[in-house]
């Protein structure tokens, strides 16, 4: 049976916004179960980045829980969340981050060399060639497209083997057909390696490739939202 490895428990995140109280998150109770493509679509400001930070331990919440990999974030302090996110999120962004002045292949390896890790040089590699950029390992980030430089940053994130990898929006500077073979791309390479995945977008042709899409609107899951999409 799969285990459940992320679970949130009536999670708020509410901001002052002069006398104003946006309720980003309010009351989100959401699950996702080991190696299962989950993605999280909405209107912009309808929560979808904030649930994906708490998740994440980008973000602490004003109230409720969070549970990642049987951690509670919710407990921790702000030197247990940096570890956490160093050695159990993979996180990819819109802005694919890159070091410009370091080669593809050191900027896979440097999250892992910042934590003292050793580098599993027959993983990076096999990421490489699975993420087709194996020819640019030694090209910098100016050197390639936008699809391709997105691809180096999912190798970066799944270089430290997460426990999950988490995805804001990471289509949202690439055209329809480099988003297609991105997303694509990141999904073979989570089944391939067994990984949980949950990849926030705005796209709702890409949001239907996860395995189960959640609707967020107003800060809560939409109702009858979390139906499965297309495998």
């Amino acid at each position: 049976m799969e285990q459940i490895i992320v679970k949130t428990n009536e999670l708020k995140k509410y901001y002052k916004v002069g006398t104003h109280t946006v309720k980003a998150l309010d009351g989100v109770d959401f699950e996702v179960k080991e190696r299962e493509f989950v993605s999280i679509i909405g209107k912009s400001g309808c929560g979808k980045s904030t649930l994906l930070h708490m998740v994440g331990g980008l973000d602490s919440p004003t109230s409720g829980t969070v549970v990642v990999d049987g951690m509670n974030l919710s407990e921790m302090n702000k030197e247990q969340l940096a570890l956490f996110r160093r050695r159990k999120a993979g996180f990819i962004f819109q802005q694919y981050n890159l070091i410009p002045d370091l080669n593809i292949y050191d900027n896979i390896c440097f999250p892992l060399e910042l934590d003292g890790a050793q580098v599993d040089t027959g993983f990076v590699e096999e990421l490489l060639v699975t993420l087709h950029i194996a020819d640019k390992a030694g090209m910098l980030p100016s050197m390639l497209s936008g699809g391709e430089q997105q691809r180096v940053a999912i190798a970066r994130a799944l270089a430290i083997k997460p426990a999950i990898i988490l995805a804001d929006e990471p289509t949202g500077n690439l055209d329809t057909i480099a988003s297609h073979d991105v997303i694509g791309l990141l999904k073979v390479i989570a089944k391939k390696y067994q990984q949980t995945l949950i990849v926030i977008t705005h796209d709702l042709d890409i949001a239907q490739m996860a395995d189960r899409m959640i609707r967020l609107q107003n800060g809560k899951i939409r109702e009858g939202s979390g139906y499965h999409a297309g495998k």
